[in-house]
């Protein structure tokens, strides 16, 4: 399977490196790309993952100016993309079809060649006018998905709710994350 992942500026790179690893580990070839607002984020969120860290866990990395680069093509097949976080700049962009950089020239293209896209908002409050992009994307054919995890599984560390998020982000596409309790599930997947 080929995923494009996209980071964008909004706060929540944790969440991009936790999804990065599990498609690692999960054999998936990722082509990435991180926009210039998700470079500047991770110097403000401080001791997070830095951008080699994402880079590391990438089959492929692809500069956020280079409109010529494979995935800005429908020809180019992927299974999807996702941006993780989706910051509300880029949701917007996503919304109204503007593909100024490679991240939402990819979700364009994404959506016209109707396949899945996964924008994971990681903002709040929402304002209006970030409803409507939703709203928009959402009728274009998105996902629109919030970085919320959920406490049912009684998680104890932050890794375990970023593995929250990143099983149910993976299940858009499909994909089995190892040791995701669901609801009502024991952890080895049987019903409770």
């Amino acid at each position: 399977m080929r995923l494009v992942v996209g980071v964008s500026g909004g706060s929540g790179i944790p969440y991009a490196y936790a999804v990065l690893r599990a498609l690692q580990a999960l054999g998936t070839e990722t082509h990435l790309i991180v926009s210039s607002g998700a470079k500047r984020v991770m110097s403000a969120e401080g001791r997070g993952p830095r951008l080699g860290d994402l880079t590391a866990l990438a089959a492929e990395v692809h500069d956020d100016r280079d409109l010529a680069a494979s995935v800005a093509s429908g020809s180019f097949r992927t299974a999807g993309m996702m941006v993780i976080p989706c910051s509300a700049g880029t949701l917007a962009k996503v919304a109204h079809g503007m593909a100024d950089n490679l991240l939402s020239r990819a979700a364009h293209v994404t959506l016209k060649e109707r396949r899945p896209l996964v924008l994971v908002v990681r903002e709040d409050p929402l304002s209006r006018p970030m409803l409507l992009n939703m709203l928009a994307v959402h009728d274009a054919g998105a996902a629109v998905m919030t970085a919320s995890p959920g406490f049912y599984h009684a998680p104890e560390t932050v890794d375990d709710l970023l593995h929250f998020v990143t099983a149910r982000v993976l299940d858009q596409f499909g994909l089995d994350v190892p040791g995701f309790q669901r609801w009502k599930e024991v952890p080895d997947g049987r019903p409770s």
